[in-house]
């Protein structure tokens, strides 16, 4: 049988109309930020749509995508078209990964279960935060035979470490995603003028506070010393950068594929691969972290180039639409995390709003590769593309 494209979801949203009912949410993910400032609170809103300093950075990452338009080509066949892909030898659907965004409780009270039925539903690989709201396993469970990745905030304690990998490991998490930009907060305007941390009361620590090797480090559970397992979390967390030698040690406890993400510099995606890394990511945080640096999509060439050859290179930041996807396909990347869309999906509508979102993407994307003269991911290149002057 015959899998149905996934551009279907269009076809339904106007069968639908025929009976009077329309989308429950907006299915212009470009416009949807804006759809959902009007309508979330301010704290969590800005926790997902705020960026460093300026907001040089994430508004770079989205310039960086109008700078390059896609060349259709016509009469080229393209009616039967495949958007699948392989990536760490596992194929899906297309070439979307949902982005490893901690703390979603504040956004749903369903938070990462919402998303990982969603994602399992779609079949796109999950990729679980470690600032969690609920517990690895039970994310897992939610996820069932999905694919999921677990991203590691690297804690500066190594049991601890080791007890979270092990815990992923258990739990079917395929992949390891190491973050490597974020080992201090950047400057967050719009959290600082809230005065606005989650994690400081504890939300978005299941992750720590659900673990054995962190609780024996506390005279008291978490939920009866809620200040004592935040200050025990919070120099585990942050303010000690790691070196390309301590890769090792995760090497040593992880067995599967690494992914380094928040790689950016050629010479960096040089390393990852001398290091024996199976992937690296090409992000810089969603503008949260730097300001006023380079725009991923165009460091993603320069990576490619360096190391396409040796290790995977996915794309993160920016991604707004399924377009998007296919310029960041078509410039070398192998798949594209996705990350605000969906989220604003789940703080307006749990896991229907996660669906719609990811449907939609997913069906602008099939639409996008048929109607520029493409049948597969493997049509696409820097022929598809124009600089645009």
């Amino acid at each position: 049988m015959t899998t149905p494209p996934l551009s279907m979801y269009s076809s339904e949203i106007y069968l639908r109309g025929m009976a009077g009912e329309r989308p429950p949410f907006p299915t212009d993910l470009s416009a949807f930020e804006s759809y959902a400032k009007e309508r979330m609170e301010p704290e969590p809103y800005w926790y997902a749509a705020g960026a460093a300093g300026s907001g040089a950075t994430n508004r770079a990452n989205l310039e960086a995508f109008d700078h390059w338009r896609i060349v259709p080509r016509m009469l080229t066949g393209a009616t039967a078209r495949n958007p699948q892909t392989t990536v760490l030898g596992t194929t899906i659907p297309a070439p979307v990964l949902t982005a490893p965004v901690g703390v979603q409780g504040i956004m749903h009270p369903d938070g990462e279960l919402a998303v990982a039925r969603a994602s399992a539903e779609l079949g796109i690989p999950m990729i679980l935060s470690t600032v969690s709201s609920y517990p690895i396993e039970q994310v897992a469970e939610a996820n069932g035979d999905g694919v999921r990745w677990f991203q590691l905030y690297w804690p500066n304690d190594e049991d601890v470490c080791a007890s979270f990998l092990s815990r992923a490991k258990a739990a079917g998490f395929s992949a390891l995603v190491v973050t490597l930009d974020t080992w201090l907060l950047g400057w967050r305007p719009h959290d600082l003028d809230h005065a606005y941390l989650p994690f400081l009361t504890g939300k978005g620590l299941a992750t720590y506070f659900t673990d054995p090797v962190f609780q024996a480090g506390l005279d008291k559970a978490p939920e009866d010393d809620m200040q004592a397992a935040v200050l025990r979390w919070l120099p585990m967390f942050t303010g000690a950068d790691h070196t390309w030698e301590n890769l090792a040690f995760i090497r040593d406890h992880w067995d599967g594929p690494i992914v380094l993400k928040g790689v950016q510099h050629p010479d960096d995606a040089r390393r990852a691969a001398d290091a024996g890394m199976q992937g690296v990511v090409v992000s810089n945080h969603g503008g949260r972290q730097v300001d006023g640096a380079i725009a991923s999509l165009d460091a993603l060439p320069g990576v490619v180039h360096a190391v396409g050859d040796r290790l995977e290179v996915l794309f993160d930041s920016g991604v707004r639409t399924g377009s998007d996807v296919l310029k960041a396909v078509a410039l070398g990347a192998k798949a594209a995390l996705v990350g605000r869309p969906w989220v604003y999906g789940l703080a307006l509508g749990g896991y229907d709003g996660v669906r719609h979102v990811l449907r939609c993407l997913l069906a602008d994307l099939d639409l996008g590769l048929a109607l520029s003269g493409n049948s597969s991911l493997a049509d696409l290149g820097a022929h598809t593309l124009q600089r645009r002057r």
